[in-house]
């Protein structure tokens, strides 16, 4: 079989662990397997560090829910020695662990019994993919964010860009670190207790040349992630423009409301005073009207004036 030295265990108990694990598992590894998996992520950073005579991967994976508008991850851990790999997959809350059909399916591809650095270098491969898959996901929000930002309400497209600002800050914070973990491998830093002969047996140079494809795709996944926060940003100063826009129409109407009420006002209150007995208007016969009339003629030719401007 092709996937003889693999092992996959999925929300492993303790003692199931301690069966398939090596001999010599620190403790702060166990605790770091047994850990409860963190649909945010937010606790947990992606690394590939030596144990003593071992590998430990920590690995995460973002999953998009369009239609909830949700971004969870799926943590997929493993330990590697020079014989076997053991992969631990736990499931985040109640979404889907991390699948590992696509991982098996081209391991089974091979005719020979994969070395465990092989099998590890598919599940980082795999991991990259889809990361991948998901900028593409996350450029899709985004489009769809630009397309309805004139027809949402502003609280509702407020909100779509916080939601979007925060997951992507959790991806880079992701991302960066799960990219310079692949790195090490392929610079030949995965060193096994600074032994380096015996960690060539684990990432021999074939192997370290194919993580250097999967490094360049977290590169350029990290890259992307980059753009879409450039386009997020743009869409959000167009979304504080439109802002300000709104609230200087609103500004332009509440100064055509004062000023129609402005002139009317000043004229009642001209002949409203009534200590002015010689005021020429007060005996006329047609007074009263003539008021009427000049108000009515102001405020028809203000409204004039601020429909040829378009304020109204």
């Amino acid at each position: 079989m092709a996937r003889a030295a693999w092992t996959d265990l999925l929300d492993p108990d303790e003692a199931t662990l301690r069966a398939e694990l090596p001999h010599d598992v620190g403790h702060d590894t166990l605790s770091t397997l047994l850990r409860p998996a963190d649909p945010d992520g937010g606790r947990i950073r992606p690394s590939i560090r030596s144990q003593g005579s071992y590998v430990v991967g920590i690995l995460l994976v973002a999953v998009a829910v369009p239609e909830e508008d949700l971004l969870y991850y799926q943590e997929a851990d493993f330990v590697l020695t020079r014989d076997r790999i053991v992969t631990v997959r736990k499931t985040p809350g109640d979404r889907e662990p991390f699948p590992p059909e696509r991982v098996e399916e081209v391991c089974d591809q091979h005719e020979h019994e994969l070395p465990p650095g092989m099998i590890a270098y598919h599940l980082v491969e795999e991991i990259a993919e889809r990361y991948l898959d998901l900028i593409d996901d996350v450029d899709g929000e985004i489009d769809e964010l630009e397309e309805n930002i004139d027809v949402w309400p502003a609280a509702k497209s407020r909100l779509r860009l916080s939601e979007l600002r925060h997951d992507l800050l959790h991806l880079r914070k992701t991302l960066t670190p799960t990219r310079d973990a692949v790195r090490e491998i392929v610079d030949g830093r995965v060193d096994i207790e600074g032994r380096r002969p015996f960690a060539r047996e684990v990432f021999p140079r074939d192997i370290e040349r194919l993580f250097s494809t999967t490094y360049d795709k977290l590169l350029r996944a990290s890259e992307s992630i980059d753009y879409a926060r450039d386009l997020l940003a743009a869409a959000r100063d167009y979304q504080q423009a439109k802002i300000s826009i709104d609230q200087n129409e609103v500004v332009k109407k509440l100064t055509v409301i004062a000023s129609l009420i402005l002139v009317p006002t000043f004229i009642v209150g001209l002949y409203g005073q009534n200590f002015i007995r010689s005021m020429p208007e007060l005996k006329w016969t047609y007074g009263y009207w003539w008021s009427w009339g000049l108000i009515i003629i102001t405020t028809v030719l203000q409204l004039i004036y601020y429909r040829r401007k378009r304020w109204i």
